[in-house]
């Protein structure tokens, strides 16, 4: 997980991540937990990632990126490296009024890394661009 989350947040995750590599499953503690460090953006996210809505996107270069399909249905871009999220939840809850750690989409990307249900799509050099690019022309 990426330092820029607190302790607290890295340990659970890195937790979930144990669990699940040993057997394939969380606990009802996990969920209490999550709840506890995430507030109300953790049963969405568990929702998302039920659903299996993050891709992460790969180009050859090993540049990566992930996609949620929100529930609303529209695609948001979370980097990971940097836990930011295109969302506008995030620009506000997070960014803005500090309310919470995470929206629903980036806590998918990091729930699912930690639960193995992250789908895999790689692209080219030019693709990846353009779903940056994109992301950036929607905000502006």
């Amino acid at each position: 997980m990426d330092s820029t989350l607190p302790a607290v947040a890295e340990e659970l995750l890195k937790e979930i991540k144990k669990a699940f590599q040993e057997t394939s499953h969380g606990t009802d503690t996990f969920f209490f937990r999550l709840k506890f460090v995430f507030g109300p953006s953790a049963v969405p996210a568990l929702d998302l990632v039920d659903q299996r809505s993050v891709t992460r996107v790969m180009s050859p270069s090993g540049r990566t990126a992930y996609q949620v399909l929100g529930s609303s249905g529209k695609l948001y871009t979370c980097y990971s490296s940097c836990h930011f999220c295109t969302c506008p939840a995030f620009g506000f809850t997070v960014l803005q009024k500090s309310e919470s750690l995470l929206c629903k989409h980036i806590l998918a990307v990091y729930l699912s890394q930690a639960m193995g249900a992250c789908q895999e799509l790689s692209v080219s050099e030019e693709q990846l661009t353009s779903i940056l690019l994109a992301e950036e022309e929607d905000g502006g």
